[in-house]
């Protein structure tokens, strides 16, 4: 983390008091999100878009003709995103478990972030990284109220996180709605409003540098189509809206590219219509129901290639298939020949002879992390084609998905 003189921080504060100093503007609050009740006996809740947004607001009355034009117009729209969005951004702190020198358990500070208040009754957006390992999560509004926050629901597949807060019943929020990911366009100015190094809704600027990028995270999941940006982003930004012209929610702001760990002008945002798939089932579920091949697959390297003869050390080799279940069903065949393998406790037996999967609806597969991406927005009981090599022989099987156990 970078560190800053008094003088610095003094011209910080003088600057932030400048662009602060015009008039307050009353937001009349509204939410984003209807989740209603499916039915009396269903328990289960849905989210519907509503169609309010920013995007349909003018700019403020209070502000007189005078006013707007000493602003430039991509000044004043950089003014009208902030001022309606601002109020909605959150700065989210943990406290996690540490041992102290008698090797007690001791609460300790955790980390920080930001995050997008979803619904007026206090559904909170942001990364699942903001919130790991945290016994106590606080919500922290732009009054200065605090709140203590629990968790909805976690997908460290796609970094995203849900928690939930109750504001007082006096309080209406005000709410980022969503917009559309998939009609961006490199070129496209965005925005961020964030929590950098703790200097609560800080406002950037700056454009779609890219689109559709595969990104690996630090669980070695790929997460696909993210956004990548020059905006601005640094630590404490994780979890804040990335929002365009007409304030619309359009990614999450998620990591950086850096050697520093300051930006770079290279920043990562998930976009939003996975958000949107991802936290429809957070909130239905508090997980969310991904579809899976029902039978051991291991990896292939190397040497298990060379102990079986085989012609590729690329794919996923069908050690067992479940009895009984859709892979069976759908031809899938296993392996005979036992051995173990590995070493030590990380020792396993798995069996050869099995096919070897080599793509799945079209998209290849040599890893087990190619494997959890091709099937990341796949659903239990959907039927997926995939490509097995038997021998020599290629195959194609239509294969009904199982539900993964999380």
């Amino acid at each position: 983390m970078r560190l800053y003189s008094k003088h610095q921080v003094a011209g910080m504060v003088l600057v932030a008091a400048a662009l602060a100093s015009g008039a307050t503007l009353a937001l009349e609050a509204s939410g984003i999100l209807d989740v209603s009740k499916r039915g009396a006996d269903s328990g289960t809740e849905s989210l519907q878009l509503l169609t309010n947004s920013p995007a349909d607001e003018t700019v403020p009355s209070m502000w007189s003709a005078a006013d707007n034009a000493s602003f430039t117009q991509d000044e004043l729209q950089n003014v009208t995103v902030y001022k309606n969005a601002k109020d909605a951004v959150v700065n989210i702190t943990t406290e996690t478990v540490g041992i102290n020198w008698f090797l007690e358990p001791v609460p300790q500070e955790g980390g920080s972030g930001s995050g997008s208040i979803i619904d007026t009754r206090g559904y909170v957006l942001t990364n699942s990284h903001v919130i790991s390992n945290a016994t106590k999560i606080f919500v922290s509004l732009a009054d200065g109220s605090q709140y203590e926050g629990t968790v909805v629901g976690v997908d460290k597949e796609n970094d995203i996180a849900v928690l939930k807060f109750d504001p007082p019943k006096s309080m209406t929020l005000t709410t980022i709605p969503f917009g559309d990911s998939s009609n961006l366009v490199v070129g496209q100015k965005v925005l961020a409003i964030g929590n950098p190094f703790g200097f609560d809704r800080t406002l950037t600027t700056g454009i779609v540098s890219a689109l559709g990028r595969p990104i690996k995270t630090q669980n070695n999941t790929i997460i696909k189509n993210m956004i990548q940006t020059d905006t601005a982003i640094n630590p404490g930004n994780s979890g804040g809206p990335l929002l365009d012209t007409s304030g619309r929610m359009i990614g999450i702001n998620t990591m950086i590219y850096s050697n520093s760990g300051d930006s770079a002008g290279i920043g990562f945002s998930i976009p939003v219509n996975t958000a949107k798939r991802v936290v429809s089932e957070l909130i239905q579920f508090g997980k969310v129901r991904r579809g899976s091949i029902d039978a051991e697959l291991v990896q292939l390297n190397s040497s298990i290639a060379n102990y079986a003869r085989l012609s590729t050390d690329k794919g996923l080799l069908v050690s067992q298939v479940s009895r009984g279940g859709f892979a069976e069903k759908a031809g899938l065949k296993g392996g005979a020949e036992g051995v173990r393998y590995g070493t030590g406790r990380n020792s396993s037996v798995i069996y050869l002879g099995g096919d070897i999967v080599t793509s799945i609806a079209g998209q290849k597969v040599e890893t087990l992390t190619d494997y959890y991406s091709a099937l990341e927005s796949r659903k239990p009981g959907e039927t997926v084609e995939i490509t097995v090599l038997r021998g020599k022989q290629q195959i194609g099987l239509k294969l009904t998905l199982a539900e993964r156990a999380n």
